[in-house]
């Protein structure tokens, strides 16, 4: 675990991609070409994934070489694929995958790859996930935790073969 200058533990989050090089980031499902697959902090859409840049240097898709873009383009594609096949096995009210590349916060590159269900609330369900209340982000009872091991599973399998 990588530690601060005072020799404390540094939490994943704070250094994303560095800890998923150092083999640190508890959220990685798969090494992907050019990436990292993970699941998402937070699961109030389950199978909510992210994928990583392996450059931490890069913080926008132009960042990288053409054929580093071309490879992290499609490990976007797999991640998506794989978050489609897992949760329309898992759950029937699956509608389709959403994915985004914004770099609006985090600064660092990184796509989102958001599941979308029939029972989301009908004024959101067609709408980005960016309108769901900011509480979402912050819910206990969503935050990835031991309840999501089978799905981290079944996304770790698919994404292995």
């Amino acid at each position: 675990m990588a530690r601060s200058c005072q020799g404390e533990p540094v939490d994943f989050r704070e250094d994303r991609i560095g800890s998923a090089l150092r083999g640190e980031n508890p959220t990685v499902l798969a090494r992907l070409p050019a990436a990292f697959a993970v699941i998402g902090d937070v699961q109030w859409l389950p199978g909510y994934c992210v994928l990583l840049s392996d450059d931490p240097a890069a913080t926008r898709l132009s960042d990288l070489a053409p054929d580093a873009r071309l490879a992290f383009l499609a490990s976007m594609e797999r991640l998506g694929s794989a978050v489609e096949q897992v949760c329309g096995a898992l759950d029937p009210a699956f509608r389709r995958v959403n994915l985004e590349i914004l770099g609006n916060t985090d600064p660092f590159l990184h796509a989102h790859v958001w599941p979308r269900y029939d029972w989301e609330p009908p004024e959101l369900v067609g709408h980005p996930v960016w309108l769901y209340p900011h509480e979402r982000w912050q819910d206990p009872a969503t935050a990835l935790g031991p309840q999501h091991a089978e799905l981290r599973a079944a996304l770790a399998v698919v994404l292995s073969g």
